[in-house]
């Protein structure tokens, strides 16, 4: 098990090649969990991600032989890049085996990183497979995406960070996938400050560590899809276990709404990116699934690398949630003049018309009608609820399609 001396120490190797990221304070979420919140922004690293941190670690502490061979990962995305970009910098030979399925973004920026990427498989099992097969047959050194001491060491320097940027810390909350850097940071944190809580949180799809809490062992979950791809793990470390088991408070989880809203909320209210697993520390602190109250919390906000297009999604959905996108199927007269009149009518109450769709042949009207699906920005629910009275009081036929 790792200790606390393992993590000084590698903060020692690691601290002139990795970013001392910020540990912000946040009014917003302060006055809206009832909390002090502080935001630790692992995003902001040269990658986008904390996995840098273990991955240097591990590389740092490779002998000669074991530099000279080169090194070998298996990942879908963050510690791919962590381990490409940290061993092309120090000259040493990196592959990284990553799904077929993995995005066309994630394989891209590994490879400029300078690695050269092998894609074998559909599923992270399969290419982590593939992966073990090439490190026995051609001498690589294998870095484990957390289930490795020296990994979970280098991931642990955020712990010692967040000590020293606000000593009074209650609690923290922490994404987990494996557990490797749950790990890490609960024992910098403990070790120096017993009190301090540690708050574990995962997709309720895959909460492969609450799961092997209750077991006392690593249990494969089935595989599921999520938006918090970076924790997406079916099996929880053997090596991260007995830590959580000893250090840990609490792990708890969160759904797929919980997780977007927190990303569209990072975005518009503290300007900040954030991926699936980088959001679920917030979306369980406002969830309320954390039970914190009064209390000085720092969320690791640990990666920022997010498909943009499933960005675009999130934001969208949540304008919809929200009330401030709307789409309406209105039933109008089929003659001239009949669709200005309505424009006219929402334009009088300020709603901003985004899109305009007219359907005669397939829509359930009679003979000299026409649909019209209209899509409109407005300032949320009361707004919308504007636009019905004066629909109704023109004697429009409607209905709210989202």
């Amino acid at each position: 098990m790792i200790t606390i001396h393992d993590i000084e120490r590698a903060r020692a190797r690691i601290k002139d090649s990795v970013y001392l990221t910020p540990c912000a304070h946040s009014e917003t979420f302060s006055k809206l969990t009832g909390n002090k919140v502080y935001f630790k922004l692992e995003n902001l690293q040269m990658t986008g991600s904390f996995k840098e941190r273990g991955a240097l670690n591990k590389i740092l502490t490779l002998t000669d032989e074991e530099r000279k061979h080169g090194v070998i990962a298996a990942s879908a995305g963050n510690h791919a890049q962590g381990v490409s970009y940290h061993a092309t910098r120090n000259g040493i030979k990196a592959i990284i085996v990553m799904p077929t399925a993995t995005p066309l973004v994630k394989v891209t920026r590994t490879r400029e990183y300078g690695a050269e990427v092998v894609l074998h498989g559909s599923s992270y099992d399969e290419a982590f497979d593939e992966a073990w097969r090439r490190r026995e047959a051609e001498g690589y050194t294998f870095i484990h995406a957390f289930d490795d001491d020296t990994v979970m060491a280098g991931q642990g320097t955020i712990g010692l960070e967040l000590i020293e940027q606000n000593p009074y810390l209650d609690a923290v909350i922490v994404p987990v996938g494996g557990g490797g850097l749950i790990s890490g940071i609960a024992v910098a944190m403990k070790e120096t400050n017993p009190r301090i809580q540690i708050i574990g949180v995962q997709t309720a799809r895959l909460p492969s560590m609450k799961r092997a809490l209750a077991e006392h062992a690593p249990f494969l979950l089935p595989p599921a899809g999520t938006i918090a791809d970076g924790i997406a793990v079916r099996k929880a470390g053997a090596r991260t276990l007995p830590v959580v088991e000893k250090y840990v408070d609490d792990i708890v989880t969160v759904d797929e709404e919980e997780i977007a809203n927190a990303i569209l909320q990072l975005v518009e209210r503290e300007k900040t990116v954030a991926e699936g697993a980088g959001a679920v520390s917030l979306a369980a602190l406002v969830q309320g699934k954390t039970k914190l109250h009064g209390k000085k919390v720092a969320l690791l906000v640990g990666g920022g690398n997010i498909d943009v297009n499933l960005l675009s999604r999130i934001i969208e959905r949540g304008l919809v949630k929200d009330g401030r996108l709307v789409r309406f199927r209105v039933r109008i007269p089929d003659h001239p003049g009949a669709l200005h009149r309505l424009t006219g009518r929402i334009a009088e109450v300020r709603a901003n018309i985004l899109e305009v769709f007219h359907n005669r042949a397939f829509s359930r009207v009679d003979l000299g009608e026409t649909a019209v699906d209209v899509t409109l920005e407005t300032r949320g629910m009361e707004h919308i609820d504007e636009l019905v009275r004066v629909m109704d009081e023109d004697r429009y036929e409607h209905e709210r399609l989202f």
